[in-house]
């Protein structure tokens, strides 16, 4: 019914065990801490009594998650965590990821959907996934290269990779992108209107990999009086997210290189 809030849905939250629960929550602070700290941080961060902590923190250098400084006392990350960590990354998939999420987005928001990634020749789409309520947009074929600075997908990559593997791509120079690039970036958006094909609408947001570099790109592409090019927009916003999203999974840092 029109005016009607939808129904709040609630999930029953799944039992578990608390105490790994609690030693997970040891290591994401150990983990945002970027260094080794003393006892006293990480009870104040954690809200455990350092009695308490002191359990958590000998079974987790145990099993090699955490180690102790000999010489400050200071708890930092142990070895474990990065063979976890590597073990990680090797087994994630960015197809396996995103594909059943690119089906809903293009679902909701009635556009075409493409995964595009930067290879030899250029901004190269490599999965497609139609809308449908919506017409193919057939132009986008797997395979096919993107012009790097006439489409949302290219002039994203051309904002987030080193000028040195995108300038050969450029005719007449980087220069004169620099303030767009910086504006992508800000944004974590790059949108074109009309340029790769007519009176269509393109929107593409980076996926980052665990360095804070480019791994892909995820567009949004419909007819302009279908999709808006507004930054703010529900398509956008829900685009962003999902980007996010897959960003995480593959251990995104929360700032790209560029920016640092």
């Amino acid at each position: 019914m029109d005016g009607a809030e939808d129904p709040k849905i609630t999930v029953p939250r799944r039992k578990g065990i608390q105490s790994i629960l609690t030693g997970f929550q040891v290591l994401d602070f150990l983990l945002k801490a970027g260094q080794a700290v003393p006892l006293r941080d990480i009870a104040a961060g954690t809200g455990l009594s350092a009695s308490k902590l002191q359990f958590y923190l000998i079974s987790l250098a145990e099993v090699g998650a955490v180690k102790q400084d000999v010489q400050t006392g200071h708890y930092g990350l142990g070895a474990y965590t990065l063979r976890l960590g590597i073990a990680g990354l090797q087994q994630f998939d960015i197809y396996q990821s995103a594909h059943a999420r690119m089906e809903q987005l293009a679902k909701d928001t009635g556009a075409t959907v493409f995964l595009g990634v930067w290879g030899d020749q250029g901004p190269t789409v490599i999965h497609r996934t139609e809308s449908p309520s919506r017409h193919p947009i057939f132009d986008l074929r797997l395979g096919a290269v993107l012009p790097i600075t006439g489409s949302a997908l290219g002039r994203l990559f051309l904002a987030y990779l080193p000028k040195s593997v995108t300038a050969d791509h450029v005719i007449g120079g980087i220069a004169s992108f620099e303030d767009s690039s910086r504006h992508i970036r800000q944004a974590r958006l790059s949108i074109s209107r009309g340029e790769l094909l007519a009176e269509h609408t393109a929107i593409s947001a980076p996926i980052f990999d665990q360095s804070g570099r480019i791994l892909a790109g995820i567009t949004l592409m419909g007819p302009q009086n279908l999709l808006s090019d507004d930054p703010d927009s529900a398509a956008a916003r829900a685009l962003k997210t999902l980007t996010e999203t897959i960003s995480h999974e593959a251990g995104a840092t929360t700032q790209h290189y560029l920016d640092f």
